[in-house]
């Protein structure tokens, strides 16, 4: 049979405090912080409808994918062009689930031979914390990680302060407000459904 696959984003899969999330945990728009994971979440509620009413749609939910040809860059490889670059003094704490960008696409086509019609797919691989990130680039790069962690607040502050100062001279702000408010968790998730189901194989990030 075939099979569309509507690719969404693993901020729509709900994370519990301090745990683990995958594709059972429930969430709601009210959860979603900035209009791009709205609109995400609301897409992926559209696709449902549709498989409900028999589409042939599967969704995946990468996490962060990380590799090469990360042009703009995306949020995930700004962390690792800031920490290069020594625009990264100090961080927060929070935590990410990276994947190989390689093994998001190998995922897609995955669900698209395998995947049952109406269910979710995390395509993702490792929990890491930002500190722990950052630790692995500086053992890469040899430059040294930041040792500052910042409490949240001050986070929040600066994100308030930069994102305000962008509107108005027309940069990208530093710390963006949206960036710092989804921060303030922790989006540790489990692909064990994945590569139970489709079986996708993903590899540590390097």
């Amino acid at each position: 049979m075939e099979r569309f696959v509507y690719t969404s984003t693993v901020g729509c899969i709900g994370v519990p405090q301090n745990g683990i999330g995958d594709e059972t945990q429930p969430c709601t728009l009210q959860e979603m912080s900035g209009d791009y994971k709205r609109s995400k979440f609301q897409a992926e509620q559209v696709a449902l409808e549709f498989a409900r009413g028999g589409f042939p749609v599967v969704i995946v939910n990468p996490t962060a994918p990380i590799g090469d040809h990360d042009f703009k860059p995306t949020p995930t490889g700004k962390i690792i062009l800031d920490f290069i670059t020594g625009k990264m003094p100090a961080y927060i704490d929070t935590g990410l689930n990276l994947v190989d960008a390689r093994d998001v696409a190998s995922g897609h086509l995955l669900a698209a031979e395998r995947g049952r019609v109406g269910e979710r797919y995390i395509l993702g691989r490792e929990n890491l914390t930002l500190k722990q990130i950052l630790d692995r680039l500086a053992a890469i790069t040899g430059k040294k990680a930041p040792a500052v962690r910042l409490p949240y607040a001050v986070a929040y502050a600066a994100g308030v302060a930069t994102t305000a100062w962008a509107a108005v001279s027309g940069r990208t702000p530093m710390a963006p407000l949206e960036a710092v408010k989804m921060a303030k968790k922790k989006m540790f998730v489990t692909h064990a459904k994945a590569a139970r189901r489709i079986r996708l194989r993903s590899w540590p990030c390097r």
